[in-house]
């Protein structure tokens, strides 16, 4: 069995996954839109205007898939009660990937060490989503 990320952007997927491509060298493998599904979408699932929004997409961060998509597009997306954790090789990296992710977003914990990291810090970036940056012990 396997536990997969998938994050519902509501209209903004395409511009978190070039967000994510030059914070974090993501690596898009599949970007699907509305417009090109095989199937017609079932009334009322894709809002008007929606078309080139992205129904599905699959990208690289080091060696882990995250799955995406713009969802229904009905309003500001909530990524609240989880974190996505990135684990750095060094300070170096984890200071590097501190700034870009919060590059627009919140800082909710500085990067310090702690009791059980060289180097640990919390951000929301500019979508609302909470990374835990770690240099493991």
């Amino acid at each position: 069995m396997q536990v997969q990320t998938y994050l519902f952007f509501d209209g903004r997927c395409e511009e978190a996954i070039e967000f994510y491509r030059s914070a974090l060298g993501a690596e898009v493998e599949m970007l699907m839109r509305f417009k090109d599904s095989p199937e017609p979408p079932q009334p009322g699932m894709v809002p008007p205007g929606a078309e080139d929004k992205v129904m599905h997409a699959s990208f690289r961060i080091g060696e882990s898939m995250v799955m995406a998509s713009d969802g229904r597009c009905q309003g500001q997306p909530s990524f609240q009660g989880f974190a996505l954790s990135l684990s750095a090789a060094d300070q170096a990296e984890a200071e590097r990937l501190f700034a870009a992710l919060s590059e627009g977003g919140q800082v909710q914990m500085p990067l310090a060490k702690t009791f059980f990291s060289l180097c640990f810090g919390m951000v929301a970036d500019r979508f609302g989503v909470s990374w835990m940056i770690i240099v493991p012990a």
